[in-house]
């Protein structure tokens, strides 16, 4: 029998229209995304302009799901008018909340009735902190230096205590998931400001931490390498192996972290803890599930993963290669250049490599999303053939509607393994 099942909101990380698109196909409730230079990724191409809110927001409501805008660096008086402008167009562009830390952003958010949502920069830790931010914000992300225990007790005293948002409704609790994690408590990091001048709490981090190094005596004289080069670059976090631990605890809104990650990690992520919650509720949350959960989340964009903080764990698990470990990667082949929806096929331009029977490829648009097929037939001058090359144009069938101008990739597979130099083994 079933379990009573609260709403769990699964928010999901989008940087661009692609990721967006991706997102409402794998079923997430609410997106996150930024605006200009005020966020936590300003530095980052993955960000929108305040020109795109009108879009994004009528695709939001359009499919039921709800729209936030990260407003979340250190505010300088000089960027005050900067900050009530985005403000201003989130609250006429029906934005549905604003994701703050900034005191500056959290009053003339709520000046203006916009939504607040405390941001892990805010690093709420207890329950008086939760009681004070309950003035300000509806919904608050837990410090992720937490573990499930203590993130339990605060969402029992919420309830037990009547703790409530502006909007007379129980303050909900957020948890980060999945994603990217800092070496530094929530995210505070003066590394990358001290090192390369570009300051992390202004959305500008340079990751100097992600860098392999090497230690040198003060002559020049020695110099020795650390066996695990890359101390200070954590492993992703993954909480698919305990989510039931967290959504017992009382968290109700899952947060996904990526904003500047691809297409096919926002669906393929979002994909796995949908799958998850609607396992648990269903009484089937169960070993074969997440270890087929596992396999899908290895193969988008990952640093290896590891448990974070939640289970007790107090110093963190470092990566071992630099960039992503994922078991897949997308080779890109071409551009669609037609498609037939009475017949359901894709016309392809090829514009390097080729495509065979049998391939699996991703097709990715800023409408589309990203859809993944199985190469099944292929056509050339109408001819059935196994093979397109590069500079040909073939055709395909496909199971959902695409779009001309989707880019076209090859999915292959990558042995995380490997190793060229043979140092990890």
């Amino acid at each position: 029998m079933s379990k009573q099942t609260g709403k769990i909101e699964i928010m999901a990380p989008v940087g661009s229209y692609e990721s967006l698109a991706a997102a409402i196909q794998a079923g997430a409730d609410s997106v996150y995304f930024g605006v200009g230079h005020l966020n936590m990724r300003s530095k980052s191409s993955q960000n929108f302009t305040v020109k795109d809110l009108g879009q994004i927001s009528s695709i939001c409501h359009q499919n039921n799901v709800r729209s936030y805008i990260t407003l979340n660096t250190v505010i300088y008086d000089e960027e005050l008018e900067s900050m009530r402008t985005v403000v201003d167009a989130a609250k006429e562009n029906r934005i549905s909340a604003v994701i703050a830390s900034d005191m500056s952003v959290i009053q003339y958010a709520r000046e203006k009735a916009l939504e607040v949502h405390m941001s892990t920069q805010t690093n709420i830790t207890n329950i008086e902190a939760v009681k004070y931010y309950s003035q300000f914000a509806d919904v608050m992300v837990m410090a992720r230096e937490l573990n499930v225990r203590q993130v339990k007790q605060i969402t029992e005293a919420i309830r037990k205590e009547g703790i409530c948002g502006p909007e007379g409704k129980p303050v909900q609790v957020e948890m980060f998931v999945h994603g990217a994690l800092c070496m530094a408590v929530s995210g505070k990091c003066y590394m990358s400001l001290d090192l390369l001048n570009s300051s992390a709490n202004r959305g500008a981090c340079l990751q100097p931490c992600r860098r392999a190094y090497r230690v040198m005596d003060n002559r020049d004289e020695v110099e020795m390498e650390v066996d695990n080069e890359y101390i200070m670059s954590p492993k992703d976090l993954k909480t698919i192996n305990f989510l039931d631990k967290i959504l017992k605890a009382g968290v109700t809104v899952l947060k996904i972290e990526g904003r500047g990650r691809s297409p096919e990690y926002v669906r393929t992520v979002v994909s796995v803890y949908k799958q998850a919650i609607k396992a648990y509720f269903e009484n089937d949350f169960s070993e074969k599930n997440i270890e087929e959960w596992n396999r899908q989340l290895k193969t988008v964009y990952n640093r290896d993963f590891w448990d974070g903080y939640y289970l007790g764990k107090r110093l963190g698990e470092w990566t071992k290669k630099p960039g992503s470990q994922a078991t897949k990667k997308k080779v890109f082949v071409g551009s669609i250049t037609n498609y037939y929806s009475k017949i359901g096929v894709a016309e392809i331009r090829m514009q390097t490599h080729e495509l065979n029977i049998n391939d699996d490829i991703l097709i990715i648009g800023p409408t589309t999303g990203v859809i993944e097929e199985q190469i099944r037939e292929v056509r050339v001058d109408m001819k059935n053939v196994n093979t397109i090359v590069k500079c040909e144009t073939g055709s395909i069938p496909v199971r959902s509607m695409v779009r001309r101008s989707d880019k076209v990739y090859k999915l292959i597979d990558v042995d995380p393994d490997f190793d060229p130099d043979g140092r990890y083994g």
